[in-house]
């Protein structure tokens, strides 16, 4: 796999990167749906791309053997509608602009016919693996 393009630049003591989700380290695909992954700063950091139909407990659960996901995550929402359903039973919608931080135990999918792209700043390390 080529090594996405680095901009590291030392400025006095500050070093400075600079990533470019076109260009992951790593994609990991499943059905409707991939987790692009970057390393950058000394963590990982993924983008999930979720097309219309995309549920985990369809896509992904057999990826992961577990009965929900267990991945915490934080996530920022760029596009679509991502209904989640924690271990309780209860539900909500996460829109563009919003931001989840979601622990283990829950359940997702993609509502609508716009994809949903979130940025997740913790869980994606081991997502879909």
């Amino acid at each position: 796999m080529s090594e996405s393009p680095r901009s590291i630049e030392q400025v006095g003591e500050q070093i400075t990167e600079h990533r470019d989700f076109a260009h992951p380290d790593e994609t990991r695909t499943f059905d409707h749906g991939r987790a692009e992954i970057l390393s950058i700063g000394g963590s990982d950091i993924g983008r999930l791309v979720l097309e219309p139909g995309w549920r985990w407990s369809r896509d992904v659960q057999p990826i992961a053997g577990t009965d929900l996901c267990e991945a915490p995550h934080f996530q920022y929402h760029v596009t679509g509608t991502l209904r989640i359903r924690m271990a309780d039973g209860s539900e909500f919608d996460a829109l563009p602009g919003q931001v989840t931080s979601l622990p283990s135990g829950h359940d997702a999918w993609v509502v609508g016919d716009e994809a949903v792209v979130v940025v997740d700043w913790f869980g994606a390390s081991n997502y879909a693996r």
